[in-house]
């Protein structure tokens, strides 16, 4: 006697999705309020989340924060930038000529696990402080993502494709444009949303490990070496981090569901 078929389990609507996202923030929330109302926590050093918040509203209208802000917005923006167009046409070369990456991949090994903070001296040295040290770093800790991200696309690709245009006459390079670079794709994306994080988290930790200049990982610095430190201004800054980040990987999660809704079809069917 065969087992009965199990119904499909169907994916959860977007707006339950992001009910429940919310519902885990809120609680979270509740529970950072009652640790520090109830005295389980100092509230010096860990104030409530209801101050947090309210400190967090405040900053919005001071224009000093906002240029702390838009300062590691530019060095986000720029090393991202930078990091894809150097990541993405390396990655088709190393992914597409076998030599080239075989000859390659002991550097490439060596290179990536390296901290980028741990190069903070030694960029501030041979370039500077200041902006370019921050967009060096960014583009050095989000070229990895990217990188690995094109390269397992492109070994994913059906080689029937490929040998199909061959056989009409494409050359290498219009095998690569017409099918290599399109079936890669949404590996590539997937790649950037990751890089975009990486490079958030390089930004601030930059600036906080520098200390000067400006940039919010700066007004997180001098808040936390303030007597006394200023923790409802420390975490305020966190907070606006974590939400542009949050925002940041919401919006290229949807550009990748519209931009490629063949491949994550294909995925949702266990293609």
């Amino acid at each position: 006697m065969s087992a009965p078929a199990l119904a499909p389990v169907r994916p959860a609507s977007r707006a339950t999705r992001w009910s429940r996202r919310a519902a885990g923030a809120l609680a979270f929330a509740a529970l950072l309020e009652l640790v520090s109302r109830t005295g389980l926590a100092d509230p010096e050093f860990l104030p409530p989340a209801s101050e947090i918040v309210a400190r967090a509203g405040t900053l919005v209208s001071d224009p000093a924060f906002r240029a702390h802000a838009l300062t590691s917005l530019l060095a986000w923006a720029i090393g991202l930038g930078i990091a894809a167009l150097v990541a993405v046409p390396l990655g088709l070369l190393l992914g597409s000529v076998p030599i080239i990456d075989a000859a390659t991949r002991s550097v490439v090994e060596f290179l990536r696990p390296i901290p980028s903070v741990a190069l903070i001296p030694l960029v501030a040295l041979v370039i500077g402080t200041g902006l370019q040290l921050r967009v060096t770093l960014v583009v050095y800790a989000s070229l990895w993502p990217i990188l690995y991200n094109t390269m397992y696309g492109l070994r994913g690709v059906d080689p029937l494709a490929k040998e199909s245009l061959r056989a009409y006459g494409f050359g290498p390079l219009s095998v690569l444009l017409r099918v290599s670079l399109p079936s890669a794709a949404p590996f590539i994306a997937t790649g950037f949303r990751l890089a975009a994080g990486v490079a958030l988290i390089l930004t601030v930790s930059t600036e906080i490990v520098a200390g000067r200049g400006e940039g919010i990982g700066v007004f997180i610095f001098f808040a936390g070496i303030a007597v006394p430190a200023r923790m409802a201004d420390i975490l305020a800054g966190v907070f606006w981090v974590g939400l542009f980040g949050v925002v940041v990987n919401a919006l290229l999660v949807a550009a990748e569901r519209r931009a490629f809704r063949w491949h994550h079809a294909r995925l949702g069917a266990g293609a």
